[in-house]
């Protein structure tokens, strides 16, 4: 069966009572679906996205050849099988790709959110991507799937609603940042709005972009999802060109890549939507979040578990996916975990690996009740 790529809109007219106490009357949620729901409505997968991903998770728009950005895991005999499975994945909100954000206007105001849109965590992503679930007609995920900060929202079903997740891969997680990941996320806000351009957020109303500070986000964020073997494999210490200038010009390959990754994601992506992921990254900490609580919560769950790491990941390291797996194993839940050998770094989870794919293949395949 070929791709059968939608791309919607959800219009939610119920107000929104956000974590923070502030409460978004109406909003909207971009989403794509992939696959066909069956008449029993019980094959649907929920993705959810990281940091910088979107709606567009697998592929091709009619006049755009770049594929979403888990093309290589849904679709047509991919690990996540769009001849059997329905795939849902959305724009979260507070995005900048369809979804209500800082973008967007403020029906208070008339005027562009900017920096006046309220900060989101992921409950509140959790509670919004429900409304999306409502509304197509869905009773139950059957998967609800993730990468880093999306394996974090992965969890994060199970406890909200631990009666509507039948099978959760959370991958390349963390239970929380730690403070040195909360330190990434800070010198990445600085340096936005450190940009001359920043206009306290309101930079869209004086038609200029802190492309400088985001390009600096970028890149900084750019290191810390490689590795240094998939840097040194990929870069080395190979010169542009023949010889040293010896000025501040690009000189090495690194370099040039890190800049270009920083220009293109500047042009791309909006720094009130990067400010605000970061926060909701650093924010999330369910175990002290619920409290006494949690093992309530997960005592309820009928959520079955596959916990993933990447063996160079060092940015969520195995021994942070190895909390969770514990968390889980105390409070009695069905889990399985598999640490992958790579040299891809954080960015792991979304590289080709014929380990990975089989692991996530016979997780899932199993469980197919065709269409």
């Amino acid at each position: 069966m070929s791709l059968n790529l939608k791309t919607s809109v959800l219009k939610v007219d119920q107000p929104l009572e956000l974590k923070s106490g502030k409460v978004l009357k109406r909003y909207e949620l971009a989403y794509e679906t992939y696959g066909v729901l069956n008449n029993s409505r019980d094959n649907a997968v929920l993705i959810c996205h990281a940091l910088s991903g979107n709606q567009h998770a697998a592929g091709k728009y009619k006049d755009d050849d770049k594929p979403g950005w888990w093309d290589n895991m849904i679709g047509s005999g991919k690990p996540i099988d769009t001849d059997h499975l329905f795939v849902v994945s959305l724009n979260n909100l507070g995005g900048c790709h369809g979804s209500t954000g800082p973008k967007s206007i403020n029906p208070e105001t008339n005027k562009i959110y900017g920096s006046d849109f309220p900060i989101v965590t992921v409950e509140d992503w959790v509670n919004s991507q429900s409304k999306l679930m409502e509304s197509l007609g869905i009773a139950k995920w059957k998967f609800v799937i993730g990468g880093s900060l999306g394996g974090m929202q992965a969890f994060q079903w199970t406890l909200q609603f631990p009666d509507k997740v039948e099978k959760c891969i959370i991958i390349a997680a963390a239970p929380k940042l730690t403070a040195q990941n909360i330190a990434f996320n800070e010198v990445a806000r600085q340096a936005i709005m450190k940009d001359p351009n920043w206009h306290n957020g309101h930079y869209l109303e004086k038609n200029v972009i802190p492309n400088q500070g985001l390009a600096l986000a970028r890149m900084l964020g750019h290191i810390t999802y490689l590795s240094d073997d998939s840097m040194k494999e990929k870069f080395g210490r190979d010169l542009q060109k023949q010889k040293l200038n010896f000025n501040f010009d690009v000189e090495f390959q690194i370099e040039s890549y890190l800049r270009y990754q920083g220009e293109k994601f500047g042009n791309s992506f909006d720094a009130n939507t990067y400010l605000l992921m970061t926060k909701s990254l650093d924010y999330f900490d369910p175990i002290k979040d619920f409290g006494d609580d949690l093992n309530t919560r997960l005592s309820k769950t009928c959520s079955k578990y596959l916990i993933i790491s990447f063996t160079s990941d060092w940015r969520f390291p195995p021994s942070r996916s190895k909390e969770i797996m514990k968390l889980l194993i105390h409070n009695n839940k069905n889990v399985s975990y598999s640490e992958i050998d790579s040299s891809g770094g954080h960015d792991a989870f979304l590289m080709e690996n014929e380990d990975y794919f089989e692991i996530m293949r016979n997780f899932i395949s199993g469980d197919n009740n065709g269409v």
